[in-house]
């Protein structure tokens, strides 16, 4: 196989990426919180929700903990580090200030068989 081919179909195929999310320090308080943020958060949980639905998120949630320490996870697939960048950035709560967002290339090594719904 020449290289050209291997390296579209490697292209092609989608990679695993995580981006985690932090609260911005000023959310950290309950109180502190405005309309705008909520709002933000709810088109973010809208987003994901319509992405898991069409496959691209594979999951997504956050820890049971305070405001000041939880996190959120989401992996999902794209088919370059860019693509991957692009999806992060455009969420609600990322380009709003709400939460601030880090993102890694993820290896997936092992996946439990889903039981039948």
């Amino acid at each position: 196989m020449s290289t050209q081919i291997a390296s579209a179909q490697t292209a092609a195929t989608p990679k695993h990426y995580i981006y985690v999310l932090r609260l911005v320090p000023r959310l950290h308080d309950a109180a502190a919180w405005t309309d705008r943020d909520r709002s933000s958060v709810a088109a973010h949980f809208k987003r994901l929700q319509e992405a898991t639905e069409q496959r691209k998120v594979v999951i997504a949630g956050r820890t049971d903990e305070p405001l000041g320490v939880t996190f959120g996870i989401v992996i999902f697939e794209a088919r370059s580090d860019e693509e991957a960048r692009d999806f992060m950035e455009a969420d609600p709560t990322v380009k709003d200030g709400v939460m601030l967002a880090e993102l890694h290339p993820y290896a997936v090594a092992l996946l439990r068989e889903q039981a039948d719904a």
